[in-house]
């Protein structure tokens, strides 16, 4: 009589390191900041990460007679923020029900059907993930990162002294003049760049924004002009995803999703929007911890994590998930929250 494989899933093609490489190989059905790259992400060793900022003092060097001494140069001061990188892990189980009967002992072939069932459940935590991580990086373009209950996780205006900017559009007055709004906007941008470069300003906002912002008066008529252009470009894309106007790039964005509670969490709030740079050096970065695993200590952070164990008396397979993000803005003065009313 053969012997039972009591584990079918224990196997080297499961393993701790070919799940993690599954899981972040598998795609991400959500994102838009991902799809842009606006964060790109680097591994860390520890827990937390340690910014240092130092305010470069900027100033106009007066002329002086031939041979005098030089204006004494001012250093900037230096100031150190620790942050701890949020761990955010989730578990999943396969039930012996779902792989019943789909190989006998010593065959190999279905391994291929086992890979499958692992993999459903991969997709459904990478998709889970997914979207945390757009929600935690919409906090970040906003400055103020939320957990999944909407508590405060990182305030970065508060974390580097800034004092957040806000435009109101005022799109309910018919006489507004909307572009001395925009040009308002670029001003604070380049103002609070401090040595870093842009090539571009993009702004996402709700539905509400939008049709407030492209029916004005003062827009409309370049709105017009606009859904023309995108009429007849090759492929006739979404005339909401790049409308540009005042030196800026309008975009409406409508992410949302539920928390465990069930409750619907808009990622921008009605009647608001939310300006970045584009095109900058290191402006937005989405920082990685090491799992909190034997074999991940003192190694460079990666996006997700994925392990398997048999439960107790091989009466199912437990899956643990995680992920250690920080999605940060390193320069928060660059960013403006516009209003409409």
């Amino acid at each position: 009589m053969p012997e039972m494989m009591l584990n079918p899933f224990d196997v080297d093609a499961f393993g701790a390191v070919e799940l993690t490489k599954a899981i972040n190989i598998l795609p991400n059905n959500y994102g838009l900041l991902e799809k842009r790259n606006v964060f790109p992400e680097r591994g860390v060793m520890s827990r937390t990460v340690l910014i240092e900022e130092q305010n470069g003092v900027l100033s106009l060097l007066p002329t002086m007679p031939v041979g005098s001494k030089g204006t004494q140069n001012k250093q900037g001061k230096r100031k150190m923020r620790s942050l701890v990188i949020p761990h955010i892990p989730m578990d999943d189980s396969i039930m012996p029900e779902e792989y019943a009967g789909v190989r006998e002992f010593g065959s190999a072939a279905g391994l291929k059907t086992l890979a499958s069932i692992m993999n459903q459940h991969l997709q459904t935590g990478r998709n889970k993930f997914g979207i945390t991580l757009e929600y935690l990086r919409i906090g970040a373009l906003k400055g103020l990162i939320l957990d999944a209950d909407a508590s405060e996780l990182y305030n970065l205006y508060t974390e580097f002294g800034i004092t957040a900017k806000t435009i109101n559009f005022a799109l309910t007055t018919p006489g507004t003049n909307v572009m001395d709004k925009c040009r308002e906007l670029i001003r604070h941008v380049e103002d609070n760049a401090l040595g870093e470069v842009f090539a571009g300003v993009r702004v996402l906002v709700s539905e509400e924004f939008f049709d407030a912002f492209i029916a004005h008066a003062n827009v409309e008529k370049f709105w017009v002009n606009h859904l023309k252009a995108v009429e007849f470009a090759e492929g006739n894309s979404d005339p909401r995803k790049g409308f540009r106007f005042g030196g800026l790039i309008f975009e409406e964005y409508r992410g949302k999703a539920t928390d465990g509670n069930g409750t619907t969490r808009r990622f921008i709030a009605e009647a608001e929007g939310h300006a970045y740079p584009t095109g900058t050096m290191n402006a937005f970065e989405t920082v990685l911890a090491p799992g909190d695993f034997l074999e991940t200590t003192n190694q460079l952070g990666q996006l997700l994590y994925a392990k398997q164990e048999a439960r107790k008396f091989n009466r199912g397979i437990d899956i643990h998930m995680q992920s250690n993000p920080l999605p940060i803005c390193y320069r928060p003065g660059m960013l403006v929250k516009v209003t409409k009313s």
